[in-house]
């Protein structure tokens, strides 16, 4: 159990300190659409991290979670690419494909 917290801690950790970080961005075009993009990239790797651990639910709440993922893969994916345009950069790009290669993953 003391494992779970501590990595609990260190996840939660990371992701306070990149929402801190955000707010240090620049202030110009890039930076300002960075730190619009947090919530974004958030909500993504949550899905992602949720994703896998899907199989701990039951086969309902299972059926649900890939619904669920699929509504917020696309939802922060479009709001990425309407934000960003065609300069989307590559770790948001790739933030993007891992959610989707583990909804592709569970779905089956």
């Amino acid at each position: 159990m003391d494992n779970a917290k501590l990595t609990w801690t260190v996840l939660l950790g990371r992701w306070v300190e990149f929402a801190r970080a955000a707010l240090a961005l620049p202030d110009d075009d890039d930076g300002r659409l960075m730190r619009e993009s947090v919530p974004d990239v958030i909500m993504l790797q949550a899905v992602w991290f949720a994703l896998q651990q899907l199989d701990e639910l039951d086969a309902t709440q299972r059926a649900v979670g890939i619904d669920r993922g699929e509504v917020l893969i696309q939802r922060h994916r479009d709001s990425l690419h309407r934000r960003w345009g065609p300069d989307l950069p590559d770790a948001l790009r790739e933030l993007i494909d891992d959610a989707s290669h583990q909804l592709e993953k569970v779905a089956g």
